[in-house]
């Protein structure tokens, strides 16, 4: 499995693919004032659901912002959820 960023501006799209296709993906918009990355949406396609690849496009979103020094929100309802369940995020999860 292969990851991709592909940043444009303020905005980009992480996307995760195997050696014949794309996965999923993950899209953000980033607040550099605010040192904030928001995690807007997170897809998998269907015939991959089920075998943990949203949990892992989430990990590298969060990557992506310690790497950078972001807080993270997840705005995605599907990523705040995978967000509760992690106990070493706290440094960088924005709550409401």
């Amino acid at each position: 499995m292969k990851y991709e960023n592909h940043q444009s501006g303020n905005g980009g799209v992480i996307t995760l693919n195997n050696d014949e296709e794309e996965i999923g993906r993950l899209t953000y918009t980033i607040f550099p004032e605010e040192n904030k990355l928001i995690i807007s949406f997170v897809l998998v396609h269907p015939k991959f659901e089920g075998r943990g690849m949203g949990k892992y496009l989430v990990e590298e979103g969060i990557k992506f912002a310690r790497k950078n020094n972001w807080k993270v929100y997840p705005h995605c309802s599907y990523a705040r959820s995978v967000m509760q369940r992690m106990t070493d995020i706290d440094d960088i999860l924005l709550q409401r």
